[in-house]
């Protein structure tokens, strides 16, 4: 069965779940390339129900870890609230973001998450908020938005625009699972929650079914791959890896790994698909990560003679 565990582990228990999210950075870093070239052949709608339909496939192995012993009254709620955020909204609003923009600068906005969920955590969760990390996100966001302003439409981002503004809105809803996330793991286990995901999303993205169908004769075989890729590696993996690190670590520390996505994103971008961001989109981008830094920069404390150093 697969049994929820205590959501904060004691210091020795935190290198599985971070390197658990760190798996999960990776996968999801390189998610955003392939994405890209798949939306250009397919409905966005199309490639996220071949995505779910992946992983429903592969979640079948760990139907016997699945339980609801947990479930209590109302959360019927918070459950929905949990896959309308991740898959639901996320994908739809990420899927047709990258229609619109490229993917190294939708993997840059896609640093925001962070800050969003310490905010998140502050408001919902009462988790404390440094001013360092307020001035971090509002350094990102400004950030953000020099990246959109500065983006101008050609072939691979024909409204950037726009795509950026779809994009972070799907970092919105990232960070609202996340939160919601906190809430449940306490009570369902990790696979429990990504198999509701994953058949929630498979519902969800059904009106992609005629498009997928037509184009499904003229796909390659790495295209094909692509779609096994997001579907099996990333939409179950990631997600997978990623539900199991945050459900053992604090909210805001379980988020900051997702700083490296953009790196990678931007890296993939690059190599795969010749993406290049204009030199005030490379200071834009740097001004975002610079406040997710500044946000995660904490200054080394002083030691008193005598006293025990934390490790």
């Amino acid at each position: 069965m697969d049994k929820p565990r205590s959501p904060v582990p004691g210091a020795g228990g935190t290198l599985w779940p971070t390197l658990a999210i760190l798996g999960a950075v990776g996968l999801w870093g390189a998610s955003f390339s392939i994405m890209k070239a798949l939306v250009a052949v397919l409905p966005p709608e199309s490639v996220m129900l071949a995505r779910q339909a992946g992983a429903c496939l592969a979640v079948a192995c760990f139907l016997p870890r699945l339980s609801l012993a947990g479930y209590g009254r109302g959360d019927w709620r918070w459950l929905g609230l949990f896959v309308f955020f991740m898959p639901c909204a996320y994908f739809l609003l990420e899927s047709n973001a990258l229609t619109l923009t490229t993917s190294s600068q939708a993997g840059v906005i896609s640093a925001s998450v962070p800050l969003l969920v310490a905010l998140g955590a502050r408001v919902f969760l009462g988790e404390p908020l440094a001013r360092r990390t307020l001035a971090g996100l509002v350094l990102s966001m400004a950030g953000v938005c020099w990246l959109t302003l500065a983006g101008a439409p050609d072939a691979q981002a024909p409204n950037p625009l726009l795509g950026n503004v779809l994009e972070l809105l799907a970092m919105f809803c990232a960070a609202g699972s996340i939160l919601v996330l906190k809430r449940l793991s306490s009570r369902f286990g990790t696979w429990t929650l990504t198999a509701m995901q994953t058949f929630a999303g498979l519902v969800f993205f059904l009106p992609g079914l005629p498009g997928l169908v037509g184009a499904a004769p003229g796909l390659s075989a790495a295209q094909v791959g692509g779609l096994v890729f997001l579907g099996v590696g990333v939409t179950l993996g990631a997600f997978g890896l990623h539900n199991y690190g945050i459900s053992r670590l604090p909210a805001a520390r379980g988020a900051a790994p997702i700083n490296l996505v953009p790196v990678v994103a931007v890296a993939l971008g690059w190599v795969v698909l010749g993406e290049a961001l204009s030199p005030a989109q490379v200071l834009a981008a740097g001004a975002v990560l610079a406040g997710v830094l500044l946000s995660q920069w904490q200054p080394r404390r002083r030691v008193r003679a005598g006293a025990v150093a934390p490790f």
